[in-house]
């Protein structure tokens, strides 16, 4: 428990004068934070990527590896990337703010800085990352319930990673924002976390469900929904999770969506899912080849249920990574 009047968090102070290294690390040490130096941007990188860190203070103009540098690296690396960086600097003109936010910079301090203001920002920032860790945590939770579920059937072993993999690669590929396609990538994970209310016997059943059973297995997609929706990070995911198990002329769950009613990433999640579940084994069947698969897939595009334009990218890529993969095995 920390004693009264200390505060938690672990800064990053980089800068490349010695004194006014100490200067701030004693200053920020004497409020209870965890302080840890470095003498330039390499230094910074280094412990940002072998330590835990909430909050780094660069100062802009350092060898080997400038502030600027140092945070556009932080702020592009997602293990990294949410942690809050403050450039401190003696350069002051518009230019140099402007290059400051585009690195991806949280704030500005101007050097030397205001004691009380530079306290108010730290404290403002690690108060920024708390709630972020805190969504974080929350969003592990969740992955973890997800693939928990995944794990109580043997023949869906990996299915939610390959899901991820190829319904992202497949939103890249069509062009779709990055949002988008992070939304995939998670969506790959989380589109089944509704079969959590699922009774086990009938998540595993081998044989056909009742029409009872099947009811309570189609309202998985609004109970994963409404598990995912209170984190407004996955707002993009939602409707992954709610769609996925709709056809286009009609026939699907839970709402009956047809056609373009049916959101694109959700499409591409289905179409994903329908290839992934053919060519792997199942209790009441041997995996299919791929050709054998689009083959299957295509006859039920006719009738009406999927999208022929994503299966038609989906079979062209998969023949591309498949070709790339023979490749490195031929070499």
């Amino acid at each position: 428990m920390l004693k009264p009047g200390t505060r938690s968090g672990t800064i990053l102070v980089a800068d490349d004068t010695e004194a006014y290294r100490c200067l701030l690390h004693d200053l920020l040490e004497a409020q209870g934070y965890t302080v840890v130096c470095a003498a330039d941007g390499d230094d910074a990188l280094r412990i940002v990527q072998t330590q835990s860190v909430d909050l780094a203070l660069l100062d802009v103009m350092m060898p080997r590896r400038t502030g600027f540098a140092a945070c556009r690296m932080i702020k592009s690396d997602p293990r990294t990337r949410l942690i809050p960086v403050v450039l401190i600097t003696g350069l002051n003109s518009l230019e140099d703010r402007i290059q400051g936010i585009e690195c991806g910079a949280d704030d500005f301090l101007s050097k030397p800085a205001n004691r009380e203001e530079l306290l108010a920002r730290v404290r403002s920032l690690l108060k920024l990352k708390e709630f972020t860790d805190e969504l974080e945590n929350a969003e592990t939770v969740l992955f973890s319930l997800a693939l928990g579920v995944e794990a109580k059937d043997p023949y869906t072993e990996g299915h939610c990673q390959r899901l991820a993999k190829y319904s992202a690669a497949l939103g890249k590929r069509l062009g779709l924002p990055e949002e988008l396609q992070v939304a995939l990538r998670r969506g790959g994970i989380l589109h089944d976390i509704g079969k959590i209310a699922v009774p086990e016997q009938i998540l595993v059943k081998p044989g056909p469900l009742t029409p009872e059973e099947r009811a309570i297995m189609e309202k998985h997609p609004v109970t994963g929904e409404r598990i995912c929706a209170p984190l407004k990070s996955l707002r993009h995911v939602l409707p992954i999770i709610r769609h996925h198990h709709e056809k286009l002329e009609g026939s699907g769950y839970p709402d009956g969506l047809k056609g373009e009613e049916i959101p694109i990433t959700a499409r591409i999640l289905t179409t994903v899912d329908i290839y992934d579940a053919l060519t792997t084994d199942r209790p009441y069947r041997k995996a299919m080849p791929p050709p054998q698969a689009f083959l299957q897939i295509r006859e039920e595009a006719k009738r009406g249920w999927w999208d022929v334009a994503l299966v038609d990218e989906l079979e062209e890529m998969i023949g591309e990574s498949s070709g790339v993969e023979a490749g490195l095995l031929r070499q």
